[in-house]
């Protein structure tokens, strides 16, 4: 299985454009003994047909399906550039992790960045970066740049009869992911709530905390605070800024006044209001749904993946995606970022699903596209 480690990683370098980075890659992936002179080319056509730009600051340069005859052994080549690198339409890449690969080994590596292609402040953490170490920390998801929030970290309906239990419960939701300690729920319940408005309360403590988290709770009782109506807590477990971004859509629910937005939602609209996916196991609002099987030799790779992508951004549609013989997460179509990490392989089958005025017309186009082999014949 093709895998990162700090040995493959060649820090401080520089320079002046992607292409004279991809030849120097290419250069110590042929120095390494992994791929014949020649292989270079390939990766220069690869970038001609499609960027391999795949955000937050990583690409991932490698070759064409026709060189990989010149492939002596999967490996790869990860060079950092703290200076960054344009990698064109204004993208810049503090890491190319150059990809040598006999079939379709690479995919492990883009599943394996998801959390880092979709989180906030990778590209900032990478281009500080000071040793091997650092950087494969961040890109096996090591350094947590999101905070914890899943189904488990949700209690809705809670027969509470005071804020006292509604902490309390939250505090236990996030004790009982690992992520904090018994200090933490007793600092929590003592900690007094800020009320956001419409009945919805905020809290947070970081006292015996070791992985950023957020809970969610609600009550079906009539509770009040000071005589303030209590409908829902958010309570924060927090040891660095992961949870920032959650804070920023809080925030911007209550200057629009939409606090009641959140005490309507179920636990999987929750998640999707949070974290921008959802699970298959989510009921779909749309009567658009198709289903598809790749047929491209080497599953879902930059250049398909992008085909993919573009044909589904023609459309207005909000158009989702799983792969029913992956995890079975729910993303968004229009995300090469999320799509690529799907880790999609020859024979598997994507689910689509369209909401929108021309979601009919989006899902006929994809098929097409899917059938055709999205530029891959």
């Amino acid at each position: 299985m093709l895998q990162l480690n700090s040995d493959n990683i060649k820090l401080n370098q520089s320079s002046n454009d992607k292409l004279n980075a991809i030849k120097v890659i290419a250069a110590d992936l042929t120095a390494k003994g992994l791929v014949q002179e020649g292989y270079v080319d390939g990766m220069l056509n690869r970038e001609g047909q499609n960027s391999t730009f795949l955000g937050n600051g990583i690409a991932i340069p490698h070759g064409t399906t026709d060189t990989r005859d010149l492939v002596k052994t999967t490996g790869v080549a990860v060079h950092h550039f703290p200076n960054g690198v344009d990698w064109g339409n204004g993208n810049i890449a503090y890491i190319a992790i150059g990809i040598a690969a006999k079939s379709d080994e690479h995919l492990g590596i883009l599943k394996q960045l998801t959390k880092v292609l979709s989180a906030d402040g990778v590209e900032k953490k990478l281009k500080q970066a000071k040793t091997e170490q650092e950087i494969m920390a961040l890109l096996n998801g090591e350094v947590q740049l999101e905070a914890d929030f899943d189904a488990s970290l949700i209690q809705l309906n809670f027969p509470a009869s005071d804020m006292l239990q509604m902490a309390a419960v939250a505090g236990g939701l996030l004790k009982n992911t690992g992520g904090t300690g018994a200090e933490f729920v007793a600092d929590l319940v003592t900690k007094s709530p800020t009320h956001l408005g419409n009945g919805l309360w905020l809290v947070s403590s970081d006292k015996a905390v070791t992985r950023t988290g957020m809970a969610f709770v609600s009550t079906i009782n009539q509770c009040e605070l000071d005589g303030t109506p209590v409908q829902a807590l958010i309570a924060f477990a927090a040891c660095n800024n992961a949870h920032e971004a959650m804070l920023n859509k809080i925030t911007e629910l209550v200057f629009k006044q939409e606090q009641s937005k959140l005490l309507s939602l179920s636990t999987e609209q929750l998640l999707a209001f949070f974290t921008g996916e959802q699970t298959s196991t989510a009921e779909t609002q749309s009567d658009n749904v198709a289903v598809f099987k790749i047929k491209n030799a080497h599953g879902l790779h930059a250049r398909p993946g992008a085909m993919l992508v573009a044909e589904a951004k023609k459309f207005d549609s909000t158009i989702q995606v799983s792969n029913l013989n992956g995890d079975g997460k729910v993303v968004n179509a229009k995300s090469l970022m999320k799509v690529i990490a799907l880790g999609v392989k020859h024979g598997h089958e994507l689910q689509f699903s369209a909401d929108g005025a021309d979601a009919q017309q989006a899902l006929e186009a994809i098929g097409k596209a899917i059938n055709s082999g999205l530029g891959e014949g």
